[in-house]
């Protein structure tokens, strides 16, 4: 069992940043792809981003609305992937979630992903 919890929401304004990090537990953190999710006000959940370390290699994928602006990381010794969010833009707004996938080399689809923080919230004001 995997449990994750998400920190670094908040306010910010247009062209600021903010640090997401998802603490999890559990021994097998390096085993699982790690993705961030987030649910717009109104709308459905959408992919973020998404860090797998297989074999070795690290792969990262990222939603082309926030590539070149948001970079995922993770630290396997500290069981915690972070979501590093520059240029923030008001559609960024959202409730992002962090998620954790036992399969996979991209995940990219919420079914992917076997486990899920409850949220933080991020506000990016124009």
């Amino acid at each position: 069992q995997v449990q994750l919890v998400e920190s670094g929401g908040g306010l910010v304004q247009a062209g600021g940043s903010l640090r997401l990090s998802c603490a999890a537990s559990g021994r097998t953190f390096s085993n699982y792809a790690m993705g961030w999710f987030r649910q717009p006000p109104g709308k459905e959940r959408e992919f973020v981003a998404a860090i797998a370390w297989r074999d070795g290699l690290t792969y990262r994928t990222y939603a082309d609305t926030v590539k070149g602006r948001f970079t995922i990381s993770r630290d396997n010794a500290k069981n915690t992937v972070y979501l590093q969010m520059n240029s923030l833009k008001p559609e960024d707004t959202a409730v992002y979630y962090c998620a954790a996938a036992q399969f996979g080399v991209r995940p990219i689809a919420p079914s992917e992903y076997e486990h899920w923080g409850q949220g933080t919230q991020v506000t990016v004001s124009s």
